[in-house]
């Protein structure tokens, strides 16, 4: 009988993804959790689904005293979705790994963070219910373009509800609406030369002198370098007008176009 080749059926590949990294203060479930609730319940569906790193490095307990378990079971039940765990010590690590949550290390083999912040809050609700995964970036997406010295990505159709677009590297510059439910990400600035208001990230990668730029400025939410407000804590920001916002050390600042 004749050997026969099988069809390939997967192929196996290394890649680099950006997550978010839930840095535990309290090693008690039942103190982190209802906390964790209580942003969501705020605005459902900003983590849903979202796959998310525990980060061990702050956490001040015995390996014993963390109820990994009770943590896994509690993000589950608010439909995010623990991976692995990065930094602690290497007791704490084995305790995580006995209850599903491996070690994570980035390339090269040091701990890489894209910070939660303890006292951020998630967006708003979205007029469409939220989606079980992240949809692909939008179609009307130019190639990158250099600028004064930064790469851009232009957008120049409306950011759909449910759309998530990232310019990695770059700037992203938006010339319609990013309408509710829509989420626009880059590691440089973002400029939206229309209506934003679905959620808008700068410095992803942790560049705080990112800015977020918009023509009529009604977000979800905004996030510089990790740092987080939603619609209801912006205060005094001119809502509905040409607006920047920067940081200012931990706090953000809003500012005229013009």
């Amino acid at each position: 009988m004749s050997s026969q080749t099988l069809p390939e059926t997967f192929r196996l590949r290394a890649g680099n993804f950006n997550l978010l990294v839930l840095r535990l203060l309290d090693p008690r479930p039942e103190t982190v959790l209802p906390a964790l609730g209580d942003q969501f319940r705020r605005a459902p569906g900003f983590l849903r689904f979202a796959p998310i790193v525990i980060g061990l490095a702050d956490l001040m307990a015995a390996p014993e005293e963390v109820d990994f378990r009770g943590l896994i079971e509690g993000l589950h039940a608010l439909e995010i979705v623990p991976i692995g765990t990065t930094g602690g010590s290497p007791q704490m690590r084995q305790a995580a790994t006995a209850a599903g949550l491996p070690p994570l290390r980035a390339v090269g083999g040091r701990d890489s963070e894209t910070e939660l912040p303890a006292g951020s809050a998630a967006p708003a609700p979205a007029d469409a219910a939220p989606q079980a995964a992240p949809p692909p970036p939008a179609a009307p997406a130019t190639p990158q373009f250099q600028g004064s010295g930064r790469s851009a990505l232009l957008v120049s159709e409306p950011v759909r509800s449910g759309q998530r677009i990232y310019a990695e590297g770059a700037d992203l510059i938006v010339t319609a609406t990013v309408n509710p439910g829509a989420e626009v990400i880059a590691d440089g600035h973002v400029h939206v030369y229309g209506a934003l208001r679905g959620r808008a990230i700068a410095g992803a990668r942790n560049d705080a002198e990112a800015r977020i730029f918009a023509l009529n400025f009604d977000p979800e939410l905004i996030a510089i370098a990790g740092f987080y407000a939603v619609r209801e804590g912006l205060g005094e920001a001119p809502i509905g007008r040409p607006t920047q916002v920067r940081l200012d050390g931990e706090e953000m600042r809003f500012g005229p176009l013009g």
